[in-house]
């Protein structure tokens, strides 16, 4: 994995979303937790797509720290229209050359590169479908307490 800056912790850990319930209920979870939050969109979400989420998520939790990152496997055109849209982290896995070059976009717009996905929590997955917000805040509680710690410290204590 590698980054054109120094990668927010919160991105080493995102919730990928497919839609605003998915979004708010991860916002929530974060804002209980007081932890940030990357939302991750999937590779047919699209950088105006993931830019309007966040922008919907802050208007709803406006102290939460939320960021996004866009999947844009090996489309390179993809990711640059992306940088260029104001996307603050990709994720790249085509060509190394081409990461090289969209990297020094990245850091010339202040956004950060993947070329490795992190460990994520894919809500669809996890939650086997499920939209209830109750059970899609209890998955992301969880994931964001094991990225701090904190259930780890629940096992020993």
């Amino acid at each position: 994995m590698t980054a054109s800056l120094q990668i927010p912790p919160a991105l080493l850990r995102p919730i990928l979303v497919r839609g605003l319930a998915d979004a708010l209920a991860a916002a929530a979870a974060a804002g209980s937790a007081g932890a940030a939050l990357a939302l991750m969109a999937p590779p047919a979400g699209g950088a105006l797509w993931l830019l309007g989420l966040i922008g919907r998520v802050r208007r709803g939790h406006p102290d939460l720290e939320v960021t996004g990152l866009l999947d844009c496997g090996d489309r390179a055109g993809e990711a640059q229209g992306a940088l260029a849209a104001g996307v603050p982290a990709l994720l790249f896995t085509g060509r190394p050359e081409a990461a090289e070059r969209l990297a020094a976009i990245a850091a010339a717009g202040n956004a950060v590169l993947l070329t490795a996905c992190p460990p994520l929590l894919d809500l669809a997955a996890e939650g086997h479908g499920s939209t209830r917000p109750v059970l899609l805040e209890a998955l992301c509680r969880d994931w964001l307490a094991q990225a701090d710690g904190r259930s780890e410290r629940r096992a020993k204590g």
